[in-house]
């Protein structure tokens, strides 16, 4: 990083430290500038409590919950085979903040703004045998300080998307000698091999390892109870379509389609699970549901097991409902904000369709489609056919579903490789 840039990020860095201790208000940005006020203060009080020296201690970051995702089933493993081991999870987004509290973790936070004084604390504190992002977050102060102070860096379940924006020029400059300085690097696929390379990643630090959210979605599949008090009530021989994470945009597109599949196929159910379940948006489904003549419930209600539509009012069960789809609509390709995980309902045999925007997760709806078991539907006049087609024929559906579940499970072994990789560091 060249002197210019180097003090215009150290002043950008000290900035937000400021924008921290003074921030006040509502909504996600003065959330997460609160959550890091006094962060340093508590690294440095859980450490004078709980570090053991005598233990090594891997420290993972991942900014948001998608990457949190990935690191754990990495946490997992080294729960399982490495428990001597102490474990530091950090965060970026406030959002993710409830998940890093359950992540299993010895401890969790934000983390601090990527200053040197920060980083400097923070690493004094933990004294961590290895520092590992997760997908694509790299701090260049904190590898910096990482490197001088003698601690592993590494990155699993890497991913560098053609379009990123970290190709740029500017991020070029800014990230290459963080990325230079990785020790190991695990990427998805060899493509984000050779990108990560062209940033500064030295060829023969890094290898294909895989995508660490294939094993997680196959063990949530396998492990889900169907006599359970959220699912047994839904069990139904319906055509169920479950829709999941969707946004007003693509409610448009399924009004349309769901016309069009109820004309033919009248018993055909929908569960749907919108991604903001706001009362608005709570309410808007029920007026459209009521429009269509469909009766309509919400998720836990007695009415629920026998209505046409059943409205999924709370966060955290769609993992779970997608056991009960026969197909599965994915939210977000109708929309600008990009598609949704496809590899929950894949994960249960069942085909996926979506939107056309799918940039976001595209590489997963990509090999999907590929694979014959997902579908990009242009408009909601697609959206019908692909719907109906598979709704409507139950040999066609089976077979899309098969191979959306092998798609899922060629991905597996990815974590066990990461978690290799990050015992490695330790040795």
């Amino acid at each position: 990083m060249n002197a210019a840039l180097r003090a215009a990020y150290a002043a950008a860095g000290t900035l937000a430290e400021w924008a921290a201790a003074h921030a006040s208000g509502d909504g996600k940005t003065m959330a997460s500038l609160a959550g890091r006020r006094g962060v340093l203060d508590r690294f440095a009080q859980w450490s004078a409590a709980h570090r053991d020296p005598a233990r090594p201690l891997v420290w993972l970051h991942a900014p948001s919950v998608g990457e949190g995702l990935q690191a754990r089933p990495v946490i997992e493993l080294l729960r399982k085979h490495r428990p001597d081991v102490q474990l530091v999870y950090t965060h970026f987004s406030s959002s993710a903040a409830p998940f890093a509290a359950r992540i299993g973790a010895d401890y969790a936070d934000y983390l601090p703004f990527d200053t040197r004084r920060a980083a400097r604390t923070l690493l004094r504190a933990l004294r961590p045998s290895a520092l590992v992002f997760s997908k694509l977050d790299v701090w260049p102060v904190l590898v910096d300080e990482a490197a001088r102070q003698g601690v592993a860096t590494a990155m699993i379940a890497a991913t560098l998307g053609e379009s990123s924006g970290r190709r740029g020029a500017l991020a070029r400059a800014l990230l290459h000698d963080a990325y230079g300085a990785l020790r190991a690097i695990g990427a998805i696929d060899a493509a984000d091999a050779a990108r990560l390379m062209a940033m500064g990643v030295h060829p023969a630090r890094v290898q294909v390892t895989g995508d660490t959210r294939y094993d997680q979605v196959c063990s949530r599949a396998a492990a889900v109870d169907r006599t359970s008090a959220l699912l047994a009530p839904l069990q139904s021989e319906r055509p169920t379509l479950v829709a999941g994470s969707t946004w007003p945009s693509d409610e448009a597109a399924l009004d349309v389609a769901w016309r069009a599949v109820r004309a033919r196929v009248p018993t055909a159910r929908l569960i749907i699970a919108p991604h903001e379940v706001t009362v608005p948006h709570l309410a808007a489904i029920e007026a459209w549901s009521a429009r269509a003549t469909l009766s309509c419930a919400r998720l836990g209600t007695p009415q629920a097991s026998r209505a046409d539509v059943v409205l999924v009012d709370r966060v955290g069960v769609l993992g779970d409902l997608y056991a009960l789809a026969d197909v599965a609509f994915v939210g977000g390709g109708f929309h600008a904000a990009g598609l949704h995980s496809v590899l929950e309902p894949a994960a249960f045999g069942a085909p996926v369709v979506h939107g056309p925007q799918f940039v976001k997760n595209g590489r997963d709806a990509a090999l999907l489609i590929e694979a014959g078991g997902g579908r990009a539907a242009t408009d909601a006049e697609a959206l019908g056919a692909v719907l109906l087609e598979w709704l409507g024929d139950a040999s066609a559906r089976t077979a899309a579903g098969a191979a959306a579940r092998a798609m899922v499970h060629r991905g597996i072994g990815a974590a066990e490789r990461s978690f290799a990789l990050v015992e490695g560091l330790l040795r």
